[in-house]
């Protein structure tokens, strides 16, 4: 008798999503449906091509898709029409030709929610509000300036990190706890100088928020049924979540502005971010953390797991650092393969597979093809990345490719966005064991907040020598 009772809630749940689907199925046979779409696949009737996106990751599946269907392809998700773009071709037509018409943002629950009902600079709808947040993001809290003003404290967290390592030497780390963390504090004391004393709960609820709100969620593709945030428990859980932030964000500002601080430190940003909005925390805080950390664990995995590269990259380091013994900044430019290093990172693992998604503001065409107005646009940045018209052996992990040319992450190579491009590019862009044998590493890929590791990056560190405030 119990277990029948705890069946209730969840039959009265598919009752009524069954009855509120046949509603949504019905209004869709009276609306008259565009007649010269990008081509696209078979789809079902009521949910359209989300059967296509069930067990695989949704990078992976719309590039397989797009090699049959075509680089500009027309998917129906639940009630919304996406347009999905996997080529730079296709990519330079949506961020450049057209870039103004598909500069905005669509409706997403978990937006509306951790940003302020879209009042950050991210998924602020394209206007005088977004120009003018997006001039003082650019000009005031990331020129490159600023972003060489907390240099002090990028040199101590990164000491911090080499310290933590080394004193684990012979011992299996987490790798990416330990960048993730310091990711983190870098951005912390950015923002607010002084160490945050709910360091490790701000950390906790900032992954569980971003992480809940991204992906395909089932309440932003049938957005006519009200009821589905509230049966799926999607809105309070994100609201919990986002109040306890909020709480924490309150705490550090109020201490911030009671100078309890640490007056040395008086080039952090939160006095200039307080009188622009609470939102541009969030963006900082989560954002950037979160895809910087992922881009440095990928790395280091292709490095384990091509050690001709690893080798090289190691031999350019140490002749660089071994003069001082300890790392710092001024000498990052002499670091020529490193950065090629990351450059490939990039190509081949873009912490977004998707950029941020875009949505039309008004009717147009690309290649022929009718993109209506308020289409949804995803810009497939993980299999432009892979493009084999562009790249030689493109899922090879070869450095190398980028000596001598002029390919760029910064929005005018469209074959390599991982930052994206256009309007909407990013404003962070100036911020930029147990006997396996490397071969065996685990490259599988999950999808999230961010395209990371499946599993963590575990490894035994072996020292070349003491970091210098140890020896």
């Amino acid at each position: 008798m119990d277990n029948q009772f705890k069946m209730l809630p969840l039959c009265f749940t598919f009752l009524v999503f069954i009855f509120l689907v046949l509603k949504l199925w019905m209004r869709s046979k009276i609306k008259d449906s565009p007649k010269n779409l990008p081509p696209a696949p078979w789809k079902l009737p009521l949910i359209g091509h989300l059967h296509l996106l069930m067990f695989s990751l949704p990078h992976h599946r719309l590039t397989e898709l797009a090699k049959r269907h075509g680089s500009l392809m027309h998917l129906q998700l639940g009630e919304l029409s996406h347009i999905v773009v996997s080529s730079p071709e296709a990519a330079k037509e949506v961020m450049k030709t057209h870039d103004i018409s598909f500069a905005t943002r669509p409706y997403l629950l978990g937006a509306e929610i951790i940003a302020y009902n879209f009042s950050d600079i991210g998924f602020a709808p394209y206007g005088d509000y977004w120009r003018q947040l997006r001039k003082v993001c650019t000009l005031e809290l990331l020129s490159m300036k600023r972003v060489q003003s907390f240099r002090s404290i990028r040199e101590e967290q990164v000491s911090c990190l080499i310290r933590s390592i080394y004193s684990n030497t012979g011992l299996e780390i987490n790798l990416r706890e330990m960048l993730c963390n310091s990711s983190y504090n870098i951005t912390l004391r950015t923002a607010f100088a002084a160490r945050c004393k709910q360091h490790a709960a701000f950390i906790s609820i900032a992954r569980k928020l971003v992480e809940a709100a991204s992906g395909f969620s089932t309440t932003d593709l049938f957005p006519s049924v009200k009821l589905l945030p509230m049966i799926s428990g999607m809105r309070a859980k994100l609201e919990r979540w986002h109040h306890d932030l909020d709480a924490m964000l309150e705490t550090i500002i109020e201490e911030h502005r009671a100078g309890n601080a640490n007056p040395k430190d008086s080039d952090d940003v939160t006095d200039d971010l307080v009188d622009l909005s609470r939102t541009s925390f969030q963006d900082m805080l989560i954002a950037g953390t979160e895809t910087s950390s992922t881009a440095v664990e990928w790395a280091m995995s292709e490095l384990i797991k091509n050690p001709r590269i690893l080798g090289k990259a190691q031999a350019e380091v140490r002749q660089v650092y071994d003069r001082t013994g300890d790392v710092n900044e001024s000498d990052l430019h002499e670091l020529k393969y490193l950065k090629l290093v990351m450059k490939e990172t990039l190509r081949l693992h873009p912490p977004l597979p998707f950029l941020l998604p875009r949505e039309s503001r008004k009717r147009c065409e690309i290649n022929r093809y009718e993109i209506p107005a308020k289409t949804k646009v995803i810009v497939n940045a993980w299999a432009i990345g892979r493009d084999s018209n562009y790249w030689n052996e493109a899922e090879r992990f070869y450095p190398e490719r980028f000596i001598d040319s002029s390919v760029e992450y910064k929005g005018t190579n469209f074959e390599f966005i991982p930052f994206g491009a256009g309007r909407r590019i990013c404003p962070g862009i100036s911020m930029l064991p147990n006997g396996l044998k490397n071969e065996d590493l685990d490259m599988t890929e999950t999808f999230g907040a961010t395209s990371r590791r499946k599993r963590d990056l575990r490894l035994i560190p072996i020292p070349y020598h003491p970091p210098s405030s140890i020896q």
